[in-house]
């Protein structure tokens, strides 16, 4: 490591304090014994990545990811050495070595590089000899902050610390180098702008514009799952502002292309802000923001205006669902989520019409369509209400609370329906020849007690009937 590495690596560990101190005490043990078995094989042993970025942003750590000088095999003699319960070596091939202590995955990487066989041709990856060379590959200086395993020394070779304090989004080096590496990085810096709430960097965001045909190179897959990631972080509203900013969305996304463009030429509200706010208010669960997201791109197609000038978007939520259906079913998501979003985006309209009018049959028939989609439903219904006038905020937030006590009264209705005498009043006079009488209603309010208290269920009449004689054995004077 050259000297204004040392001379920066010592600044920043003198602004980090040791970061190793604020792993879980699980980890920070694996850690330790990590960095000592390395060092007694005469190997270097970095945390590097996501773990360090979490751990200087305060956010909870979930795995281990380290860099080493060791090639795979001495990773695994270090990796025993440490007292690992299991090795796995499926990426062994690339320099990764995994293991498991007690409970908590850890991945170890030897030291790595790119290299280009020709110019159009995508890299190579090759063993590396040193940490800032291996950091050079990464794609953020967020993501390219490393810390010794033993002595907490923090290396940012690149300002990732400095990124961090201003929360910006920056590639590694040249970013359109970065982005030529892996084009799915494009999209990555889009992500980590929503599930950070950061900006991206000038150089960055021009790299993105740029690049962004590059992404046609990566798998439908590959761009599904940065897609449903971006979507369900606290800032998704940021990411896909960025998307359309940086005219990507014609690459990954081209289906909502047509909403994000719509002017509305003064006519109506904007579909792109109004969808953005939607997707900010809806919960973090994918099906509902995929549906916040999608629930209006039919708009631009079904626009209609009538001789008073009014617009209007007729049929725009079942074609929304078709839409809704080719986007994911492109993008090779899995058939239940297809057919969640395509089905909550077909009845998003339905629970804003809701008024004190309703029927207990209009609000079950609502309830029986919607199925397991209700709750997403009533919080995509309560997320699709972005109008600038509190007034009318306050009555739809009323509405949707509204139908939500109305169906939760009509549950508890059905539910205490359920819980009855197994037998009703004819079975009991044609058990006892008895006529109708108070006696009726006392017999099935003690076989109701029982059902309730999970005596008998609900169905069985063998035991009721047992029950029922028994009860009139002793109060056969009723």
């Amino acid at each position: 490591m050259t000297e204004p590495d040392r001379e920066r690596s010592v600044t920043a560990a003198e602004r980090t304090g040791s970061l190793l101190e604020r792993l879980p005490p699980q980890m920070r043990a694996i850690t330790a014994r990590l960095g000592d078995a390395f060092a007694q094989h005469g190997a270097e042993l970095y945390l590097v990545g996501g773990s360090v970025r979490d751990l200087l942003l305060g956010q909870p750590v979930t795995d281990l990811d380290f860099a080493t000088s060791a090639e795979p095999e001495l990773t695994k003699a270090a990796g025993a050495a440490a007292g690992a319960d299991s090795v796995y070596t499926v990426g062994e091939q690339f320099g990764t070595v995994g293991f498991v202590f007690d409970g908590v995955s850890v991945e170890i990487t030897t030291y790595r590089e790119e290299h280009y066989p020709t110019p159009d041709r995508r890299p190579k990856v090759r063993l590396g000899t040193d940490l800032v060379g291996d950091l050079s590959r990464r794609d953020f200086t967020i993501n390219a902050i490393a810390v010794d395993a033993r002595d907490g020394t923090v290396h940012d070779p690149f300002g990732g610390l400095d990124d961090l304090e201003r929360r910006i989004i920056r590639a590694v080096g040249d970013p359109k180098a970065r982005f030529a590496e892996d084009p799915l990085r494009i999209l990555r810096a889009a992500r980590f702008a929503a599930q950070l709430d950061f900006r991206v960097d000038r150089r960055t965001l021009a790299a993105m514009r740029a690049m962004g045909p590059q992404l046609e190179r990566i798998s439908r897959e590959r761009i599904a799952a940065e897609l449903n990631r971006l979507l369900i972080a606290p800032a998704a509203a940021r990411g896909l502002a960025l998307l359309h900013e940086t005219d990507l969305l014609r690459w990954v996304l081209p289906e909502v292309v047509p909403m994000a463009e719509d002017t509305g030429a003064g006519r109506h509200k904007d579909i792109w802000l109004h969808t953005l706010r939607v997707v900010e208010q809806s919960p973090p669960r994918l099906a509902v923001r995929w549906a916040a997201l999608l629930h209006d791109a039919a708009k631009p197609m079904t626009r209609s205006v009538d001789a008073r000038g009014e617009v209007h978007f007729f049929g725009h939520e079942r074609v929304g669902a078709d839409l809704a259906r080719k986007a994911l079913r492109r993008l090779k998501q899995e058939r239940a989520l297809i057919d969640r979003v395509a089905g909550l985006v077909e009845m998003h309209l339905r629970p804003a019409s809701y008024d004190s009018t309703w029927t207990d049959s209009a609000v079950r028939r609502l309830m029986l369509e919607a199925g397991d989609l209700w709750d997403d439903l009533l919080d995509l219904a309560a997320a699709d209400v972005t109008s600038a006038r509190a007034h009318r905020q306050r009555e739809a937030a009323r509405r949707i609370a509204a139908l939500r006590e109305h169906a939760r009264r009509l549950e508890e209705e059905h539910a205490l329906a359920q819980l009855q005498s197994p037998l009703d009043g004819h079975e009991l006079m044609a058990m006892f020849g008895r006529p109708p009488g108070r006696w009726i209603g006392e017999v099935k309010d003690h076989l109701r007690e029982l059902v309730i208290d999970g005596v008998l269920a609900p169905d069985d009449k063998e035991g009721a009937r047992a029950e029922a004689l028994r009860w009139m054995a002793e109060h056969g004077d009723v």
